[in-house]
């Protein structure tokens, strides 16, 4: 029987190199050992048919705070996914609902509500900071405060 280069199995082409001494023995693989220690139950060949095995859903606890969340914002800003360091509105809408609801404080039916109104509180930026320009004036102020009196005894 002609074999295609699909039906050998590429345990047996290493095999084949290792024998030949084409392939050194410690230039194989890092995986042969452990295949030839733990061989599959069923080889594995490309033209055997997926098991029909049902998948099961995952659902974590917050799924469906985070599905409400995003249905009633759509307008999210874009997030860089590589920066881990800050979190997505969605995570901080879920962190100050979670946050919420250990506090007991609220009750059950109104913590979606009270974590939006967190999230939507008005927050102090850089704009609302007081100005360089400010602070100079301020120590410009005379506070009726005389060096020579301070080490007066």
């Amino acid at each position: 029987m002609i074999h295609t280069n699909k039906e050998v199995l590429l345990i047996h082409r290493v095999r084949g190199l290792l024998r030949s001494g084409a392939l050194k023995e410690e230039d194989k693989p890092i995986w042969y050992d452990v295949y030839t220690a733990f061989p599959p139950k069923y080889e594995p060949k490309y033209d055997r048919p997926a098991p029909d095995v049902p998948l099961r859903n995952i659902f974590y606890p917050e799924d469906t705070i985070r599905a409400k969340f995003q249905k009633e914002h759509r307008s999210l800003p874009a997030v860089n996914l590589s920066d881990q360091q800050i979190q997505t509105q969605t995570q901080k809408f879920i962190s100050a609902y979670n946050k919420l609801r250990e506090e007991g404080k609220v009750p059950e039916e109104n913590l979606y509500q009270a974590a939006d109104d967190v999230m939507n509180a008005p927050v102090y930026s850089a704009a609302d900071a007081p100005k360089a320009g400010s602070s100079f004036q301020e120590a410009g102020r005379d506070t009726g405060v005389n060096i020579k009196d301070i080490f007066k005894d």
